[in-house]
């Protein structure tokens, strides 16, 4: 039985990390490494997840001296350290996904990396805008990208407001919604100019002079 609760003890202990870095692989789109790398990770979120839980037990017994709150139980301590490597999990998915540390990082020059798992998925992830994917059967697919695959060797394009493109003539898909394309069947991807933003702000201009005359007549 001794050896038993020891066990229990140890998972309990190790749990957190490993929940941490289930929820930290469930919301970002990095690969699962081996099973050795895996347990290493959750070790070192585990390291992290206690640094916490002990200073809330500090702060608890400290304050229990004048508040009754309770006994600061294994239980209490595994419920803390739960709520602490949820909030880890997903804090380092919010991380990796916006890319805020390492681009502070490049901006002090300690690295030129990004914090996306790929410049796949990096590339995807800054151009918003419509693309053209070159299929290897030579056709030309034109659209909107609302969703596509983490990785260039599996996965699938969504786009939307969709259109063949043959020579320089566009034949819209009329009556589609989107369309699904193979990311094996792509060859390479074309990210357009985002003209419609340069359009908006002309047109915005020409408004304003228009407006701007009978403003100037009207005050006087």
């Amino acid at each position: 039985m001794d050896h038993l609760d020891k066990v229990i003890d140890i998972l309990q202990y190790l749990l957190p990390g490993f929940l941490a870095a289930w929820i930290f692989y469930g919301l970002t789109s990095f690969q699962k490494p081996s099973e050795f790398e895996r347990i290493v990770q959750a070790l070192v979120f585990t390291l992290i997840i206690q640094m916490p839980v002990t200073a809330a037990g500090g702060v608890l017994l400290w304050l229990g001296k004048w508040i009754a709150l309770g006994k600061w139980t294994k239980k209490s301590e595994l419920t803390t350290a739960t709520i602490v490597a949820v909030a880890l999990g997903l804090l380092f998915s919010y991380l990796a996904n916006c890319d805020r540390c390492h681009k502070l990082a490049r901006n002090l020059g300690i690295t030129r990396e990004t914090s996306y798992p790929s410049e796949w998925f990096g590339v995807l992830t800054k151009n918003v805008t419509y693309v053209v994917l070159h299929l290897k059967d030579e056709r030309r697919v034109y659209g909107w990208p609302i969703e596509w695959p983490s990785s260039p060797q599996a996965g699938h394009f969504q786009l939307q407001e969709v259109s063949w493109l043959n020579g320089e003539v566009e034949i819209p898909l009329e009556g589609v919604d989107s369309i699904l394309i193979n990311v094996k069947d792509v060859r390479w991807i074309e990210f357009l100019k985002k003209t419609w933003e340069v359009q908006n702000v002309e047109e915005g201009i020409q408004s304003a002079a228009a407006i701007t005359p009978l403003r100037r007549s009207g005050a006087q």
